[in-house]
C-alpha cells in the first residue's frame, strides 16, 4: 500500500463515499480509512440476531459513556466499511426549503445559522439521489421543496397495511405521500437483486443487495478506480504542523501495527460523534477561532415509535412496508401555535421483528409485545430539536480505550419545545392509528444517537462555528468535515441524503481546489 496520498478520507458512510467519489473521479490518489470490515451478505441477514445492534458491527471497543440521554450508559460505535447506509431503512428525504433559514423560535439564541441555502444544495441532492438510485413521488408532498429532476425511480406498489394506513390519514384531511427510499425495484439492474419485499430492512443489512448502500453501489467502484481502502482501522490521530494538515497516525485493529500514513488533505467523516472525538484527541479545537464549539450543540432528533396494536395481525402479507411520510405538521398547524412554527414528521414504521423488540423493550414488557408483534405496526414520529450548547461530547483523557484513545462523555436533554413538539405528534400518529383499525396505541421513546448532528458546525462567523461554507476546518488548512457534524441545525427528516449531497459539493470544491 502507497505511504503517501493526495488525501485521505476517515469514514466510508455517506459524507465520506461520497467526498471520496469526487476526488477519485478527478484522479486524484485517495485513502479511505474505516475502523469497521466488509459486511457478509447472504440468508443470515433475515435472521433474529441480524439488527445491527445485535451484530459485531456494533463496536463496544471504543464504547462511549452517555451521563445523560441515551437509551444505555455505554454506547457501542456503528463500525462497517459503508457506514451506518448498511444497516438504515433506505429513507432518503431533502431538507424542506425552509429548514435552511430556521426562526429564532426555534434556534432560541444558539446562533446557529447556515451558510448556504437549499439552492446551493439543490443540484448536488439530484446527483445524490441518482447515485443511490432513490424511488419516490414528492407529488403530494405538501412541503415539497423544488427539484431539478425526477426521482430516478417511481415508488413502489403500496403494501394492503399501507393502503389502509394511507386511507385512514386521508380521512383525517392529511396528505400521505410514499416515502422516498435507497432501494432498488428495478428487475434487470445489472448486479443487483430486485427488492424481495421482505420484513428485515431497517436496522438489518440487505441479504439479497437490493438496497441501494455505499457497500453495493458506490464503495466497490471506487476501488475499481483505484481508491484504496483500510478496513478495520482506527484512526487516532491527525497529523498537523504550522497550521497545515499532514496525515493521520493510525492503528490496525487485528494486528495491532500502527502507522503514520501521509497526505495534504484530510476528509473527516467518522460521525457526530466520532469526529469531534477525533479533533479534541488531536488537539485540533485549539487551532479554531471557533473551537469552543467542538463537540456542542449535539442534536439527535426527538424520535418516537407510535405503534399500533390491532386486534389480529397487522401485516397480513407478511411484506416491507415502511413505504408513506405524512408532513403536514412539518412546518407548524394552526391548530397549535404554541409551537410557533415546525413541528416535524410522521413516517410508517412496519411491524417489527420479534428479536429486536425483546432487545429494545427490556422485560417483561419487551417478551410480552415479543409474542405480539404481528399485531402491530406505527408511525415514526420526528421533531426536530433545538441546538444547545450544554448539549456535548467532552474527552476524559483518564481514561483510555484498548487502542489507547481518550474516552469520549456524552450528555445530552431535550428542550421543552422539542418535548412539546413530540407530544403533538404523538398524539397525531396515534389518531391515525386508531383510524386504521388499531384497538390501541402504545408509544416507544426512541434514545439511541442514530440520527446524531450539529457537532463541528458549519456556518459564516469564525466565532460561532468551526467550519466555513465549504467545510474547512478553521485554522487547520487542508483538513473538511463532511458527516452530520456539519449541520447548524437538524431539521426534521432523516439526514442522510443532505450528507450525502453536501459532501458531493465539498469533495467538488476540493478538487477544483486542486
Amino acid at each position: 500500500m502507497n505511504k503517501k496520498y493526495d488525501a485521505i478520507v476517515i469514514g466510508s458512510g455517506f459524507g465520506g463515499a461520497m467526498a471520496a467519489r469526487q476526488l477519485v473521479h478527478a484522479g486524484m490518489k485517495v485513502l479511505m480509512i474505516e475502523r469497521g470490515e466488509w459486511v457478509k451478505r447472504g440468508p443470515h441477514n433475515w435472521g433474529p440476531k441480524a439488527s445491527l445492534d445485535l451484530t459485531p458491527h456494533y463496536d463496544n471497543s471504543t464504547a462511549y459513556k452517555v451521563l445523560k440521554g441515551g437509551n444505555k450508559a455505554e454506547m457501542g460505535v456503528y463500525a462497517c466499511v459503508g457506514g451506518p447506509s448498511v444497516f438504515y431503512g433506505g429513507v432518503s428525504f431533502r431538507f424542506r426549503k425552509e429548514d435552511f433559514s430556521p426562526s429564532e423560535n426555534l434556534v432560541a439564541g444558539s446562533q446557529a445559522r447556515w451558510p448556504i441555502s437549499y439552492d446551493d444544495l439543490e443540484p448536488w441532492y439530484s446527483r445524490a439521489e441518482n447515485i443511490l438510485d432513490i424511488s419516490g413521488d414528492d407529488a403530494n408532498d405538501p412541503t415539497a421543496p423544488p427539484r431539478s429532476k425526477p426521482y430516478p425511480q417511481p415508488a413502489a406498489p403500496l403494501a394492503t397495511v399501507s393502503e389502509q394506513v394511507k386511507k385512514a390519514a386521508e380521512s383525517l384531511g392529511l396528505h400521505p405521500f410514499p416515502l422516498p427510499l435507497a432501494i432498488n425495484y428495478r428487475k434487470n439492474k445489472p448486479g443487483q437483486q430486485a427488492c424481495a419485499s421482505c420484513t428485515t430492512c431497517d436496522t438489518f443489512a440487505c441479504a439479497v443487495n437490493a438496497k441501494n448502500d455505499l457497500a453495493t453501489v458506490l464503495i466497490p467502484h471506487l476501488l475499481n478506480q483505484g481508491m484504496q481502502l483500510m478496513d478495520r482501522t482506527v484512526v487516532l490521530q491527525i497529523l498537523e504542523e504550522n497550521g497545515r494538515v499532514k496525515g493521520v497516525r493510525c492503528k490496525n485493529k487485528s494486528s495491532g501495527e500502527e502507522s503514520t500514513i501521509h497526505a495534504p488533505r484530510v476528509i473527516l467523516a467518522a460521525g457526530a460523534l466520532g469526529s469531534p472525538h477525533l479533533i479534541l484527541a488531536s488537539g485540533l479545537e485549539k487551532k479554531n477561532p471557533g473551537g469552543r464549539v467542538v463537540g456542542h450543540y449535539l442534536m439527535r432528533h426527538v424520535n418516537a415509535i407510535v405503534f399500533g396494536i390491532f386486534p389480529g395481525a397487522a401485516d397480513k402479507e407478511g411484506r416491507f412496508h415502511k413505504q408513506l411520510a405524512i408532513l403536514d405538521f412539518y412546518l407548524g398547524k394552526e391548530s397549535h401555535p404554541e409551537l410557533n412554527g415546525k413541528i416535524g414528521s410522521l413516517q410508517q414504521m412496519p411491524t417489527p421483528p420479534a428479536g429486536l423488540v425483546e432487545n429494545a423493550v427490556p422485560g417483561f414488557l419487551g417478551k410480552m409485545l415479543g409474542s405480539q408483534v404481528k399485531r402491530l405496526t406505527g408511525l415514526l414520529a420526528i421533531a426536530e430539536d433545538q441546538p444547545d450548547y450544554e448539549n456535548k461530547c467532552w474527552l476524559d483523557f483518564s481514561q483510555k480505550d484498548q487502542w489507547g484513545y481518550p474516552r469520549l462523555n456524552v450528555v445530552h436533554q431535550y428542550s421543552q419545545r422539542d418535548k412539546a413538539a413530540m407530544k403533538v405528534l404523538t398524539k397525531e400518529a396515534a389518531k391515525i392509528m386508531k383510524t386504521a383499525g388499531a384497538w390501541a396505541t402504545y408509544t416507544h421513546h426512541i434514545r439511541t444517537f442514530s440520527h446524531a448532528v450539529g457537532t463541528v458546525r458549519m456556518g459564516h462567523d469564525p466565532k460561532t462555528s468551526a467550519l466555513d461554507e465549504f467545510c474547512a476546518f478553521r485554522g487547520v488548512n487542508g483538513l473538511w468535515v463532511v458527516d452530520g457534524s456539519f449541520m447548524p441545525t437538524s431539521a426534521a427528516v432523516n439526514p442522510s441524503l443532505t450528507i450525502a449531497a453536501n459532501a458531493l459539493r465539498v469533495g467538488s470544491h476540493i478538487a477544483k481546489e486542486g
